[in-house]
């Protein structure tokens, strides 16, 4: 009888069996690798969004008010600073980070944060460092997420080989820097 047939039984030598284990072997280390690199590409985007969403939610610690952009120049703007319900907090001039410009006399929602005075890198006494808040500020907090999502799809799609979750985490993380910039 000619191999293939029932009840025939061909049998692999050792070489072979051990080769094709080899190889099992080092598929699962290849798929255990990339989805350790997806995982930490992810898990550092949120630990990098989750200080900057703290700042643009919380309520305790920062005195909230708004900003009146007087000038922007390369990614800061600087203005007047009123915190709300009046009273004291007032500041003549505070500085938020801006990847947009914005339009003089423009009124952004920011909070102050102690422990940040002077830190606009400005060099002027006094100044001090605000952070945007509302919808606009959580999402601009959440773009390392965003890139982190855009940076994990190709090593999901290629090492993983799980393509549609490759394009969901792509897009979803394309979607939350197209909002962030559409509100900024």
């Amino acid at each position: 009888m000619s191999p293939g047939f029932l009840g025939t039984s061909v049998g692999r030598s050792r070489v072979r069996r051990a080769g094709e284990s080899a190889y099992g072997l080092l598929l699962l280390a290849r798929a255990a690798l990339m989805g350790a690199v997806a995982a930490v590409l992810l898990m550092a985007g949120v630990w990098v969004s989750l200080d900057g969403t703290r700042q643009a939610v919380a309520d305790r610690g920062a005195v909230r008010g708004t900003m009146t952009v007087a000038e922007c120049d390369g990614g800061t703007c600087t203005g007047p600073f009123a915190p709300e319900g009046g009273g004291g907090g007032a500041r003549a001039e505070v500085a938020v980070e801006a990847p947009v410009s914005y339009e003089a006399g423009e009124r952004l929602p920011v909070a102050l944060w102690p422990g940040r005075e002077g830190s606009d890198g400005s060099g002027r006494a006094g100044g001090a460092e605000a952070v945007r808040t509302g919808t606009a500020g959580v999402l601009y907090a959440w773009l390392p997420l965003a890139g982190a999502l855009v940076l994990a799809s190709p090593v999901i799609a290629g090492g993983l080989g799980m393509r549609r979750t490759a394009w969901g985490a792509g897009l979803s993380g394309l979607a939350l820097m197209g909002a962030a910039f559409a509100l900024l």
